[in-house]
This record gives C-alpha cells, sequence and structure tokens, in this order.
C-alpha cells in the first residue's frame, strides 16, 4: 500500500494497542499476554541490528554474554560504523550506550539467534581488544584488567588471536596496555609479552583515559595512574624483566631528557641513589 495508507495503518494500530512505536519507521508487536506496552520485547538485543546496522553488541554487553564478568551493566554496549548523533539512546525503556566506529574495525563478530533475528556481538578475543582500545567500554580500566584475568583463564583465551586482532585494529595504545596488563598476570606469557613489545607504537599513552596519569612506565610508554605499580607474583617464576621500570614522576616534569643525573628517579618503589621510600 501507499507510504500514507501504510503509516496512517500502523498509527491506528498503535491506538488499539496492537503495537508499539519503537521510533520513527520502526514498530513491534504487543504480545497478547503482555500487561502494557512499555516493553514489549523478550531482548532488547533484536533492536541493534534493526537502529544500528551496521554494527554490533560489544564492550561490557558482550563480556557479559561470555562470562568475562560477574558485573551487571544497566545499559547495552553497541559499537557501530553508522553515524551517531546521541551517544545515549533510550529505545523501549532500555538504555544503548552507542560508540562510532570505522567500518573497518567490524571484525571478529559471531552470530546470535535471539528467536528469529540474529545479532552480531563480538567474540571474546574482539571484545578484550575492544575494551583495551576504550577502556570506557569496559566499565574502566580495573574491571577491564578483571575481564582480561577471566578471558586468559578461559577455555576461549587464544593470544595468538588477541595479538592478530590487536594489528587488524591498528591501535598503539592496545599492545600498551596488553603488554603491561599481561605482565600483571599471575602467569604472565612471555610470547605474548614479547609481541606486545615488538608493536609499542611511538608516544606515550594513558592506562585509561579517564584517570590521571600517574607516573610513566617507561618500558610500556604508557602512563598509570598511582596504585598501579604492583609487580606481578608471576614474573619472577617466568623469567621476565620487571616491567614496572618507571621514569620521572616529579611535579611539572613530564619527560626531563639530556643530563638530568641531578633528578631523582623513582626505580622500584625507591628514589634512587636516596633508598627512601615514596
Amino acid at each position: 500500500m501507499a507510504p500514507t495508507d501504510a503509516a496512517k495503518l500502523l498509527a491506528r494500530w498503535v491506538g488499539q494497542g496492537w503495537l508499539v512505536r519503537i521510533r520513527r519507521g520502526l514498530y513491534a508487536p504487543v504480545p497478547l499476554e503482555a500487561t502494557s506496552s512499555e516493553q514489549v520485547l523478550s531482548n532488547p538485543w533484536v533492536l541493534v541490528e534493526q537502529v544500528f546496522a551496521p554494527g554490533y553488541v560489544g564492550g561490557w554487553s558482550a563480556a557479559e554474554h561470555w562470562n568475562l564478568t560477574e558485573q551487571i551493566f544497566r545499559g547495552i554496549c553497541v559499537l557501530t560504523a553508522k553515524p551517531v548523533r546521541r551517544k545515549q539512546q533510550i529505545l523501549q525503556g532500555v538504555t544503548f550506550i552507542v560508540r562510532h566506529i570505522q567500518p573497518t574495525a567490524i571484525f571478529g563478530t559471531r552470530t546470535v539467534w535471539e528467536g528469529k533475528t540474529k545479532v552480531q556481538v563480538s567474540d571474546p578475543h574482539k571484545t578484550i581488544i575492544d575494551i583495551l582500545s576504550d577502556p570506557s567500554l569496559g566499565g574502566g580500566i580495573t574491571h577491564v584488567e578483571a575481564c582480561i584475568r577471566e578471558y586468559l583463564g578461559s577455555s576461549d583465551a587464544d593470544l595468538k588471536t588477541l595479538i592478530a586482532y590487536g594489528d587488524r585494529l591498528k591501535n598503539g595504545a592496545v599492545f600498551k596496555r596488553l603488554g603491561f596488563l599481561l605482565s600483571r598476570s599471575p602467569k604472565p606469557d612471555r610470547a605474548a609479552i614479547d609481541a606486545c613489545t615488538q608493536r609499542l607504537s611511538k608516544g606515550n599513552a594513558k592506562l585509561d583515559p579517564a584517570l590521571p596519569g600517574g607516573r610513566l612506565m617507561t618500558r610500556w610508554r604508557l602512563w598509570v595512574p598511582r596504585g598501579w605499580g604492583g609487580r606481578s607474583r608471576g614474573l619472577k617464576a617466568a623469567g621476565l624483566a620487571d616491567p614496572e621500570r618507571e621514569g620521572p614522576r616529579l611535579a611539572g616534569v613530564a619527560n626531563p631528557g639530556g643530563n638530568n643525573s641531578a633528578l631523582p628517579v623513582c626505580v622500584r618503589g625507591h628514589l634512587w641513589g636516596l633508598r627512601a621510600r615514596t
């Protein structure tokens, strides 16, 4: 039928309670057993394909799906190559947190069926790479590290695939964060840490852009907040060098170069030469 007639018919069915309007041009039937039309979808994931394609469920929502976390987040995290006007959208009473990504970043997904609707969700490896690329997608760097440790202890863990996905995403900060966090794990993997070291890009990044960088881990070219300098108990057993070698963290001294031997440098929790606790 003509678009105008279709719009009138749909509006009449909405008024009669047979349909609910989710957004312009998108409607859902109201189940006969439903007591209200506020939420008629059994799983809001089905909206991802209709509203945000090309894209997928990722970040903390994918981490929940793959049992990488026990925390429950209120919003659904979606990554999409579609232009995004609002990063937070409410559909059918459900909050969607939407991040725009490049089309080339859409890979490493799996199909999940919700009834007759297929939904794309990032696989465990891509989930880890995405939250390393943007820790806010993982609920912050503390939760990101917890997800990584769950991943490493799961049957899905595959560090070669993780490194390959990082190469494909082409975000240098991923390997800085991954190498640093792997070196803090109870059983550091030498091959994976070496692979991250070989892929370090120039410049310094923040462990979490949302947090202040307290000090510079020179090996990883990574600014980390205070309290993140503890050495992994597995480093010595793995025969790895200390990745916690720090650069200066004096106020106003970001990267003192040249001959600055008079400046105290914090190494392994002591002021070098003074042996004083910091």
